[in-house]
């Protein structure tokens, strides 16, 4: 059994975003998964990305924004809503609404998220 203390969560940041590493290879020896909790504030932007050998479910849970995806599409995404990246789908997210977007990300297998981001706390 593994037990991480709030206080022993690592936040990555770029600006506008937070990503909250709840379960990650730095704080879990799980070979299945990643587990974050990303926060972006009104008008903050993850640029639309991949990834090569990782599949991701987002269930948004607060908030309103877009998903950003393949060939300019864009899809509006809610608290409630879960949307789910195949290894290689094109994704990202906009948040245009008018109050913070929160939403928790599953990938499997696990991913470092370190190198996506500026900055530790």
């Amino acid at each position: 059994m593994e037990f991480i203390k709030s206080e022993d969560i690592k936040a990555l940041s770029n600006p506008g975003v937070v990503s909250r590493q709840l379960l990650n290879p730095d704080n879990s020896t799980s070979e299945r998964v990643t587990i974050t909790e990303v926060h972006l504030e009104i008008g903050a932007c993850q640029p639309r990305h991949t990834h090569d050998a990782s599949e991701q479910i987002w269930y948004a849970t607060k908030g309103t924004g877009k998903l950003l995806l393949a060939d300019g599409e864009e899809k509006e995404f809610k608290a409630g809503d879960v949307a789910r990246f195949a290894d290689k789908d094109v994704h990202g997210l906009k948040n245009d609404g008018d109050t913070e977007f929160v939403y928790v990300s599953v990938t499997a297998p696990p991913i470092h998220f370190g190198y996506a981001y500026k900055d530790e706390k």
